[in-house]
């Protein structure tokens, strides 16, 4: 049974392994970003602190991607890690066999062993938070890719700036991977809050877009259709692509049952074979998904990486 962490650039937390399936967060420390020797020794610390029974093995649900041959990560908004073999660090300082998988894939493979997509043949899971993130699982088990980065739907040019004619041209935003026109600068909170900027010259958070569209506001009407729309019509060739049987969605617009039930009911409209069953959901461990996917990891299978 492992200890598990969920690392993100701002926080680490930790927890271990419910009967239940469940993982609790049990403490929580500023991530140290600068320097890799104080990032491992905060996972050291965290686990002589507060591991109260002895362990086997160390799980990690990372906010980056990890290489499936060189092991290494890709971490943008922690350098002290980006690049690095972390799981051999960990390994190489505290003696216990490390695996480490990127969150949104964590997110997958939690609902696909014990959450809302429990005995699905295909699961795609999406995160749908600050950015735009995905995570695939096939037959009870991550599909990393070639590169690690299998599900990263988030990312390539695909954004159509007019929603299907709805619309004049809101343009493209710039992506931070370099690229213009990816579904992450308009798909997550933040790029709904610019949405909406463009839209109706309003600047807003996420929440109060949300609050606002349920209330019927017309700005936040607008708003919310038009982020539907424009992400409905690519998620919808994923499913037509993949097959999954359910779409979990976790990240903090999850938290917003009705935006997530409108994202379903255009997405089931554009799928190939149309169904009056939900297919995006939430997903049942929205808040603490990194940590039961890693619970869920198999240490000696993925030797140190996932």
């Amino acid at each position: 049974m492992p200890y598990c962490f969920d690392i993100g650039g701002t926080n680490i937390r930790f927890g271990m392994p419910e009967a239940n399936g469940n993982v609790p967060v049990i403490a929580s420390v500023a991530t140290p970003t600068k320097s890799l020797a104080h990032f491992v020794e905060a996972i050291e610390n965290l686990i002589q602190t507060h591991g109260k029974t002895r362990h086997n093995s160390i799980a990690i649900s990372l906010t980056g991607v990890v290489h499936p041959k060189t092991q290494k990560v890709r971490v943008a908004n922690i350098p002290a890690i980006d690049g690095v073999n972390i799981s051999h660090e960990i390994t190489k300082r505290l003696g216990l066999p490390t695996v480490v998988a990127n969150d949104a894939d964590c997110l997958a493979l939690a609902e696909a062993r014990v959450g809302v997509a429990k005995g699905a043949k295909n699961v795609f899971a999406i995160v749908l938070g600050t950015g735009v993130g995905g995570g695939v699982v096939a037959d009870g088990h991550i599909v990393a890719g070639s590169n690690g980065a299998a599900g990263e739907w988030g990312h390539g040019p695909v954004v159509d700036p007019t929603a299907g004619g709805k619309i004049p041209s809101v343009g493209y935003f710039e992506c931070g991977c370099g690229q213009v026109g990816c579904l992450d600068t308009v798909g997550g909170a933040r790029g709904m809050e610019k949405l909406h900027k463009a839209l109706c010259g309003k600047t807003l958070k996420s929440e109060e877009i949300s609050a606002a569209w349920i209330m019927g506001e017309p700005d936040a009407c607008t708003t919310i259709d038009i982020w539907s729309q424009i992400l409905s019509g690519p998620l919808a060739m994923i499913v037509n692509l993949l097959g999954p049987e359910i779409v979990p969605v976790g990240g903090g617009l999850a938290n917003a049952v009705e935006l997530i039930s409108l994202l379903d009911a255009k997405v089931r409209e554009r799928v190939l074979f149309p169904t009056d069953q939900a297919l995006v959901v939430p997903a049942t461990f929205a808040k603490s998904a990194g940590l039961v996917g890693a619970a869920q990891l198999d240490v000696a299978s993925f030797k140190g990486v996932a």
